[in-house]
């Protein structure tokens, strides 16, 4: 059936800068038809594209290739048998993503048949290796079995009295089975050396298709530094314009992420700014807190001086009793109220102080 196309697809192609190796240099002016192409005969899957007679792609997918999306619109791949790094700018994203999935699809599809070529390999070389002569005659040769023809003896009869006449018989019988196992193994000999035959031409076969197959690896390779060469010269030619879009692109890709952190960087610094205003406000209410609490303190001081200024009075004046108690429960009462706010406040301040 030959090499055949699978799928096909178009978009603007590239190649690495051989010297920068970060560069993208266009290869084709336009848009080109870009095209997976399978070979039957040799089960190898293919990339290629034409630019009117010109070959500007021509890769063979193997097991090890990765495709990379480096954009919405943009994939490469790179090429170690041509060694150079493959580009494509598509029009829009999904024709970008079925030609990653058919990359995919294809390589573990290269995968697969180089296994079974090199199950196929193994099988035909494992009967070459196990029908060396040595190998087959060693084991098999009637020499090992009856030994060589200087060993090799008639067994002898058991030595018993001439009277009798069976252990004569036996021996013959004896002798006539030694010389039917010799015959059977001669045979079997006979057809191990036709095998033996038969897998040296197929091993020979083989040495001689290895041979073509290098033959074949050696007239690709040359194609294929043909084609490198052809696509130099073709990028000493090529314009900068594709790529100066393609770069404007991720420029504009790049402000555009710049811009969303920018934003987001403005609003934490909004809300740091508004935890600050936060914090100020608590420090300002500890300190009338405190102030609050350094006054009631004050305040609690002057009683506790009343207080024992009328204790003094009470133990002077007996008649001032009653009245200096009144006026001392008046007095507590007063004190207990500010002592309960107190309270209040130093709690409120121990509240504050926990939750800031």
């Amino acid at each position: 059936m030959g090499e055949q196309p699978i799928f096909s697809t178009r978009a603007h192609v590239f190649q690495i800068d051989p010297s920068t190796k970060k560069n993208w240099v266009p290869t084709s002016k336009h848009a080109v038809t870009v095209s997976y192409f399978f070979d039957s005969t040799r089960n190898v899957y293919r990339i290629i594209s034409l630019d009117g007679s010109k070959a500007i792609i021509n890769s063979t997918i193997t097991p090890n290739m990765t495709f990379t999306k480096t954009s919405q619109k943009f994939g490469q791949w790179a090429d170690s048998r041509a060694n150079t790094v493959y580009g494509l700018g598509f029009s829009s994203e999904s024709h970008l993503v079925k030609f990653a999935e058919k990359f995919v699809e294809f390589k573990e599809a290269a995968r697969l048949a180089k296994e079974k070529s090199q199950e196929k390999t193994a099988l035909s070389s494992t009967p070459s290796q196990e029908s060396a002569p040595g190998d087959l005659l060693s084991p098999m040769t009637p020499e090992s079995i009856n030994g060589t023809e200087d060993e090799r003896v008639t067994p002898e009869a058991p030595h018993v009295p001439e009277a009798r006449g069976e252990p004569s018989q036996n021996a013959l019988h004896f002798s006539q089975s030694s010389t039917n196992i010799n015959k059977h193994w001669e045979a079997e000999l006979a057809a191990l050396k036709g095998n033996n035959a038969k897998l040296t031409a197929a091993l020979l076969e083989s040495t001689a298709n290895v041979k073509q197959w290098k033959q074949q690896l050696s007239a690709y390779q040359e194609e294929a530094e043909r084609l490198h060469k052809r696509v130099t010269e073709l990028e000493c030619v090529s314009g900068q314009t594709t790529v100066i879009k393609s770069q404007k692109t991720e420029l504009n890709h790049t402000i555009e992420e710049l811009e969303l952190t920018l934003r987001a960087k403005e609003e934490e610094l909004e809300r740091l700014k508004a935890e600050v205003e936060s914090a100020n406000e608590f420090q300002s209410r500890r300190e009338t807190l405190t102030q609050r609490l350094q006054d009631s303190e004050s305040r609690n001081q002057t009683l506790e001086a009343q207080l024992s200024d009328l204790e003094q009075r009470l133990d002077g004046s007996q008649q001032e009793q009653e009245a200096f108690r009144t006026s001392l429960r008046t007095l507590l009462e007063l004190l207990d109220g500010k002592i309960f706010e107190l309270n209040e406040l130093r709690d409120t301040l121990a509240k504050l102080l926990e939750g800031s």
